[in-house]
């Protein structure tokens, strides 16, 4: 076989040590891009600079695979979705093209769904593919210009009906009526949850090491949460309606009798009554574990809602409805932007708090109207 000269690159020519016959050997590439900097008197770096891997530097352990493994960004509920709709039209969800992630954007907004659950999907799905193969997203935001341009409906919030205290105080009062262990651990999350102003997520996630009993309320450490990265103690102070102090103290001595002192507050009870410990893994919870979902909180509330014979204005009930009711309670009764702000650790200047409750309870209170008399009489 020749070697023709357009076929050697980065080669010399060097004396073989068996017997002065000329070699070619491969020089190392230049490893550079324009982010390269040389001082004065530096070479070119090559490949053979750089570190040379075993075999130990590419594997992780077992411990590590498990967590990752627990942790899987394709199986959220967005990617079983998405995988489900890729088998039907034929196409590959993992690692998926530009085409096929553009076109399953289109067909969310097909669907009509909101911008914010679009947004919140596709960014799921490109988290979900792996390093060095997440699709270019330019195309599906034209897409959703469009769409956001065309469809002002599909901007709107639909928020949750607030369940403020004339609803919250009846939901408590049912679950405990039977004098079951669920019932406490639920009264006791709805009483925190309002007093709290809390996220789903956030109820969920606390932990009994997280509460410090003071006198007259709880004082709570929070790691961080939607809108604070950094560490909160936050004091709550009981109340004679919502009970907070003594609902919470019934849920927790019953854990301790169980011998559970550590870990999530807020967690799985068996049919036997027992709480799910170390011992008893929920069935619900892969990613979870002993933690209760957010969607788990959401059934209860809704749950509570309809066995205490509550109805709504027509909006949706949920969990969000606890820290709704509790912000639309300390709107109708006067607190400010900034109250509000902090008792919800809404970020500083959104417009939440205020758009949301403090304008609509201002305008209840002074609806210029009352001033009109009321044609024909108060009985017309």
């Amino acid at each position: 076989m020749s070697v023709h000269d357009d076929d050697v690159v980065d080669a010399e020519l060097v004396d073989d040590e068996g017997g002065g016959v000329l070699a070619l050997v491969d020089e190392p590439p230049p490893l550079v891009d324009f982010n390269t900097v040389l001082f004065p008197g530096q070479e070119l770096p090559t490949a053979a600079d750089g570190p040379q891997y075993s075999e130990r530097d590419l594997y992780v352990s077992d411990e590590t695979a498990a967590l990752l493994a627990d942790t899987d960004p394709t199986d959220t509920g967005p990617m079983v979705a998405f995988k489900a709709w890729c088998a039907q039209h034929g196409r590959i969800p993992i690692p998926c093209t530009t085409a096929t992630y553009t076109e399953y954007a289109r067909h969310l907004m097909a669907r009509g769904l909101k911008v914010s659950t679009i947004k919140n999907y596709m960014s799921l799905i490109k988290t979900a593919m792996p390093p060095g193969k997440k699709p270019d997203n330019s195309l599906y935001l034209r897409l959703l210009a469009n769409y956001r341009e065309n469809n002002k409906r599909a901007l709107r919030v639909r928020r949750a009906f607030p369940i403020t205290l004339p609803y919250l105080l009846p939901m408590m009062e049912k679950a405990e009526s039977d004098d079951r262990p669920i019932g406490w651990r639920d009264a006791a999350m709805f009483s925190f949850g309002y007093r709290f102003l809390g996220r789903s997520v956030e109820d969920a996630n606390l932990e009994i090491e997280d509460l410090t009993f003071i006198n007259g309320g709880l004082l709570v450490w929070l790691p961080e949460d939607k809108t604070h990265d950094e560490e909160q103690n936050l004091v709550l102070m009981d109340r004679p309606d919502i009970q907070l102090v003594p609902r919470l103290n019934r849920w927790l001595g019953y854990m301790a009798d169980q011998g559970i002192t550590t870990g999530p507050v807020f967690r799985h009870v068996l049919r036997s009554g027992k709480v799910a410990g170390a011992e008893t893994r929920a069935k619900t919870a892969k990613v979870r574990g002993l933690h209760l979902r957010g969607q788990t909180i959401n059934e209860r509330v809704k749950h509570w809602f309809d066995a205490a014979g509550l109805v709504t204005d027509g909006r949706h009930v949920s969990s969000q409805g606890i820290r709704a009711g509790a912000a639309t309670d300390l709107a109708q009764n006067e607190a400010t932007d900034e109250e509000l702000e902090r008792a919800g650790r809404w970020r500083p200047g959104s417009r939440v708090p205020r758009t949301v409750y403090v304008r609509p309870a201002q305008a209840e209170r002074n609806d210029p109207f009352v001033k009109v008399p009321v044609h024909g009489g108060a009985g017309a």
